[in-house]
């Protein structure tokens, strides 16, 4: 049964609300110029996949949302339309209506509470008092992102701590992030693009250098990276473009950040991340919270695996940019050590992963610990490596799979095979 008002079927379930689809928004110049340089270049262009919607929807919930707009601040912003597919938007509201559901905000969680090899519940401290709460429960699921999942393992003792020395155990272990530093830029003396306006996940991508899709025989790297154009809106004072060469203060810069501004088109590489057995997250041994408990310690740099990955991924992004007209590219020659101190991505993954047996894996696949069946740890802490894609669509699928998991468990008990 599907919840909406009358209209044509939608084959994700549910019924559109309105019988007469939108037409498809028209692509941005910069990305039909990329689409059609792509194609000339013998590649495969296709829109990104988006979570907003194109149309008025009603869910299978009966959640009736609006459209995109198409307002231009939507990338890093809330939607003020609830065009994004948002839990705050979608399932929220799903579970407030069952009166069996509560959201305690200013809550930190510090520890998962257990008795032998079954969790009774958490503690938390109430930031706004201070005070120390214990919740019982009879199931206990971490969905704290890929670092607290970690942090709050280690603190409460539970499953095995990894070694790099030896490579034994499994908390912490295979900690990947991602390699998104091949990328060209080309600027344009005659051309001007709307940059200014965008959508979230606007934009194209290629395939052809992601994974197996091309000959590796002569690299020096495994797996690969996906290339796109996207147009997710720039703000003025975060988009500050000038071409290499320029003083990075002065009349100059400053004459040129504003010539360029809409005269900038950037085709980045989106690299996979392997897994190294020097790659992990544990404890650190120094530095405290407020609270008194260790922060969460990132071991991590750039391999000669990325360093290759990054090089050719950003010498196809300089093809084709070159191609596209630009009049001056800059793009990456080296890879040089992993700072953090700039924005990459936040996709980082691994830590307590999924696979098949305890000895070398934290989880099942059903993201229940080998270690205390009645605990559920949900996230791209699962995975053990990071492809040439960002994580979300599989850490919904698995957050699915979790769920049906966690149905069974309650009425069978035991571990999930």
């Amino acid at each position: 049964k599907t919840a909406g008002i009358s209209g044509e079927p939608n084959p994700l379930g549910g019924k559109r609300s309105n019988p007469y689809p939108t037409p498809p928004m028209k692509k941005s110049p910069a990305m039909q110029r990329f689409i059609d340089t792509s194609k000339k270049l013998n590649l495969h262009p296709y829109m990104m996949p988006s979570a907003n919607l194109s149309e008025n929807y009603t869910n299978p919930d009966g959640i009736s949302r609006a459209a995109c707009q198409y307002c231009g601040y939507c990338e890093r912003f809330g939607c003020e339309y609830g065009a994004k597919a948002d839990p705050v938007v979608t399932v929220i509201p799903v579970a407030n209506k069952t009166g069996k559901f509560e959201i305690r905000t200013h809550s930190h969680v510090r520890r998962v509470l257990y008795t032998g090899n079954k969790a009774t519940g958490v503690m938390y401290t109430d930031v706004t008092t201070g005070e120390e709460i214990e919740q019982p429960a009879d199931i206990v699921v971490l969905t704290s992102y890929v670092f607290n999942n970690v942090r709050l393992l280690r603190m409460s003792d539970i499953g095995t701590p990894y070694d790099p020395k030896t490579g034994k155990g499994v908390i912490g272990k295979n900690y990947a992030y991602q390699v998104t530093k091949g990328s060209a830029q080309g600027f344009f003396e005659k051309d001007q693009f709307n940059n200014f306006a965008g959508a979230g996940a606007l934009g194209v991508n290629i395939d052809d250098y992601n994974g197996d899709n091309f000959d590796h025989s002569d690299l020096k790297f495994i797996h690969g990276g996906s290339l796109s154009l996207s147009q997710s809106g720039q703000r003025p004072i975060q988009n500050n473009p000038a071409p290499s060469g320029t003083p990075t203060w002065g009349p100059e810069f400053k004459a040129n950040t504003i010539k360029y501004a809409n005269r900038i088109l950037s085709v980045g590489g989106q690299g996979s991340s392997m897994s190294f057995r020097q790659h992990f997250l544990d404890l650190d041994t120094t530095y405290k919270d407020a609270y008194g408990d260790p922060l969460l310690r990132i071991t991590f740099d750039f391999e000669d695996q990325d360093r290759e990955l990054a090089k050719y991924l950003a010498s196809k992004c300089k093809e084709i940019v070159t191609e596209m007209g630009a009049d001056h590219v800059d793009s990456l020659k080296e890879l040089g050590p992993y700072d953090i101190s700039t924005y990459q991505s936040t996709h980082n993954t691994g830590g307590v992963i999924m696979g098949n047996a305890p000895d070398t894996s934290a989880v099942n696949n059903y993201s229940q610990m080998w270690d205390m069946d009645n605990l559920f740890v949900v996230g791209a802490s699962s995975f053990p490596q990071n492809s040439g894609y960002n994580p979300t669509g599989t850490v919904g699928a698995l957050a699915y799979r979790a769920a049906e998991g966690i149905i069974t468990y309650r009425s069978k008990g035991g571990l999930l095979v």
